[in-house]
C-alpha cells in the first residue's frame, strides 16, 4: 500500500504482525520439539543408596540449578556444609547484584527518551518518545526469540553464578588450525536446559544492553523515519546484527580468542560495551541516517547547514542525569559479581570520565564559538560515559579523567564534522557520542590499561596491559575489534536500510514531515494544549487528510 502524500509503499501492519506470529509459531514449535527429556540415568549399583526424591523449594533456598549447593540449617554444621553455605551465598549475591544493576540499565531507556525528545522539535514529541518506548518491547521480544541464543549460546560456564556450562553450543569454523566462533546455537526462547536461574539472570542483563544499542539510532534518524520501518528495524538489530557482533566479543567468539589463538593480548577486550553496545548503535545510526537523508530545511543549496534547535533543553539535561545514574548499573554491573570489589574502581572511573567529558566539551564550545552550548555539554558528559565503558575496570583514575577529557573535545569536533563535511543530519548527535567515542573507548583500553586487573580475562594468563604499560599486542587486538565492528555493523545495517527503503520506503512524505510526525504517524499531538485538540486516527477505516505543504520560511519559524 502507499502512504497518503507519499510515493513510497508502506509495509502493512497486518503483514508485519502475521509474519512475526508465523515465525514465532514455526521456530517455537521447532525449539520445543528439540527439547526432549534427558535419557534416564543408568541404574545405580545395588549397594548404593537410592538418591533422595526432589523436593519443592517455595522458600527459594536452592539455586534453581546453578550452584548445586545446599545449606543444612538444623544441627551442628560440618566444614563441608559451611563451605556449601558460603558457596550458595556467593552465588546468591552475584545473581542479585547482576539483576539489580540490570534494572538500573533498563531505566536508562527513560533517559534516552528524554534526551532525544528534548533535542528534537515539539511537533515530533509523541513519535520520538514512542520509538524509545517501543524499542524496549520489540528488542526484548526479538532477543528472547533468537538474539540471546546467537550471542550467548556458546559462552560456556558461568563462573560467577555456579559454574554450570548450560550455554555450550557455538558454531565454529577452523582456519589455520584455529577455531573461530561465529554464533551461539543454544538458548532459543530460553527453552529446554536453559530454563535456569543463571541463564535467566544473564539474559536480563544482556537484554537491556542490547536495548541500549537499539535505541541509539532513533535519535539520529528522528523527525523523518516511518514508524513501521522502525518496528522492522527493531527486530533486525535484536535478532541479527547486535547478537552476532556481541557473540564475537562477549559470547566466546573469534574476537575474544585473538589472545589464545594468536597471542594478541587478551583478545579484543570490552569490559562493559564501548564497542559492543555504543559503537554498534552509533555505526547503525550512521548507516540509517545516510540512507534516510537529512531533514527538510537542514541544508541550503550551497551545502551550508541550518541549525534546527530542539524544543526542550531541560528535558535533555534531565535525561542525561538519568543516563549517568543508569551507568552505575551499566559499568559496575558488568563484573557480573557483587563479590568482585573492583566495582568501586569501576564506579569512580565512570564518574570521573563523565565529569571531564562535560567540562572539556564546555570549554571547547566556549572557546571556539563564544558560548558554552548546553546541548554539547550534555553530549560531552554522555561521550565521557561512552568512552570509559570499555576501559573502566583496567585504568587508573588519572587515565579515566584523560579518557573523558578527550571524549569531550572529540564529540564536539566530530559532531561538527559529521554535519558540515559529511552532510549527515543527526538531530541529537548520536553518531558522534556513541559511534566515535565508542571507538575511542576501546582504543583507549589498548593504550592505558595498567595491568592491575583482568587476570585470566578471555582465558589468557596475566592481567590486561595497554601499549603504555608494555602491552602492544593488546592495542593491536583493540584495533582489529574496532575495525571489525565498523565493517560488519555498517555493511549489515546499510544493506538492511537500503533494501527496505527501495522496497517499502523508510521516510515519511514531505507533507507529513513538515506538519510533524505526531498526528500522521501516531494519531495524536504530543502537546495537545499547545498544538490544538488531539486528532485521534483509529485503524477502523479512518484516514488522514492530506496536509498542505508549508513554505520553508514558515517551517523554520515553527
Amino acid at each position: 500500500m502507499k502512504d497518503a502524500g507519499s510515493g513510497t509503499r508502506s509495509l502493512p501492519w497486518r503483514i508485519v504482525f502475521g509474519l512475526v506470529l508465523a515465525c514465532l509459531l514455526a521456530v517455537g514449535g521447532w525449539v520445543f520439539a528439540q527439547d526432549k527429556p534427558a535419557a534416564p540415568a543408568a541404574p545405580a549399583p545395588a549397594a548404593a543408596p537410592a538418591p533422595p526424591p526432589s523436593k519443592p523449594d517455595p522458600a527459594g533456598t536452592a539455586t534453581g540449578g546453578i550452584g548445586d549447593v545446599t545449606a543444612k540449617e538444623a544441627g551442628k554444621p560440618t566444614l563441608t556444609e559451611v563451605a556449601e553455605f558460603a558457596g550458595h551465598n556467593r552465588v546468591s549475591i552475584n545473581v542479585m547484584w547482576t539483576l539489580l544493576t540490570g534494572f538500573l540499565v533498563m531505566f536508562m531507556q527513560a533517559g534516552f527518551a528524554l534526551v532525544e525528545t528534548g533535542f528534537t522539535r515539539a511537533k515530533n514529541v509523541a513519535h520520538t518518545m514512542m520509538m524509545n518506548f517501543m524499542i524496549y518491547a520489540i528488542g526484548m521480544t526479538g532477543y528472547w526469540i533468537c538474539g540471546f541464543a546467537l550471542q550467548m549460546g556458546g559462552l560456556g560456564a558461568l563462573s560467577t553464578m555456579g559454574g554450570t556450562g548450560l550455554l555450550d553450543s557455538e558454531f565454529t569454523i577452523s582456519l589455520l588450525g584455529k577455531d573461530f566462533g561465529l554464533f551461539g546455537m543454544k538458548g532459543f526462547f530460553l527453552a529446554g536446559s536453559t530454563y535456569d536461574v543463571a541463564v535467566f539472570t544473564l539474559f536480563l542483563f544482556q537484554m537491556v544492553f542490547m536495548d541500549t544499542a537499539a535505541t541509539i539510532p532513533t535519535g539520529a534518524m528522528a523527525e523523518r523515519w516511518k514508524f513501521s520501518s522502525f518496528v522492522v528495524f527493531g527486530f533486525f538489530l535484536s535478532m541479527f546484527s547486535y547478537p552476532i557482533f556481541a557473540n564475537w566479543v562477549w559470547g566466546g567468539g573469534w574476537l575474544s580468542q585473538l589472545g589464545k589463538n594468536f597471542g594478541l593480548g587478551h583478545g579484543h577486550v570490552d569490559f562493559a560495551g564501548s564497542s559492543v553496545v555504543h559503537m554498534v548503535g552509533g555505526v547503525t545510526a550512521l548507516a540509517g541516517a545516510m540512507v534516510l537523508g537529512p531533514r527538510i530545511g537542514k541544508y541550503n543549496k550551497d551545502g551550508s547547514a541550518n541549525p534546527i534547535p530542539g524544543h526542550n533543553i531541560p528535558m535533555g539535561v534531565l535525561g542525561c542525569f538519568i543516563l549517568a545514574f543508569g551507568w552505575f548499573g551499566f559499568n559496575p554491573g558488568s563484573t557480573l559479581a557483587g563479590s568482585d570489589l573492583r566495582i568501586a574502581v569501576v564506579a569512580v572511573n565512570t564518574m570521573l570520565a563523565s565529569a571531564s567529558g562535560a567540562i572539556f566539551a564546555m570549554f571547547y564550545m566556549w572557546g571556539k564559538y563564544g558560548k558554552p552550548d548546553p546541548s554539547m555539554m550534555v553530549n560531552g558528559m554522555l561521550a565521557g560515559l561512552v568512552a570509559i565503558t570499555a576501559p573502566c575496570a583496567f585504568v587508573s583514575s588519572f587515565w579515566a579523567f584523560v579518557i573523558g577529557a578527550v571524549s569531550g573535545v572529540l564529540v564536539c569536533a566530530a559532531a561538527v564534522y559529521i554535519e558540515t563535511v559529511m552532510k549527515i543530519d543527526d538531530p541529537v548527535g548520536a553518531i558522534a557520542v556513541h559511534g566515535v567515542n565508542g571507538a575511542w573507548g576501546v582504543l583507549s583500553l589498548g593504550l592505558f590499561s595498567d595491568g592491575t586487573y583482568g587476570d585470566g580475562f578471555n582465558g589468557v594468563e596475566g592481567t590486561v596491559r595497554g601499549l603504555l604499560y608494555g602491552g602492544a599486542s593488546q592495542f593491536v587486538a583493540q584495533i582489529i575489534g574496532t575495525v571489525t565492528c565498523f565493517a560488519f555493523i555498517f555493511t549489515a545495517s546499510w544493506v538492511f536500510f537500503k533494501v527496505y527503503d527501495v522496497v517499502f520506503g523508510m521516510r515519511v512524505s514531505p507533507e507529513v514531515e513538515l506538519e510533524g510526525l505526531d498526528v500522521p504517524e501516531m494519531g495524536a499531538h504530543g502537546y495537545p494544549e499547545i498544538q490544538g485538540p488531539a486528532t485521534l486516527v483509529h485503524a477502523m477505516g479512518a484516514s488522514m487528510p492530506k496536509v498542505p505543504a508549508m513554505s520553508m520560511a514558515a517551517e523554520r519559524s515553527r
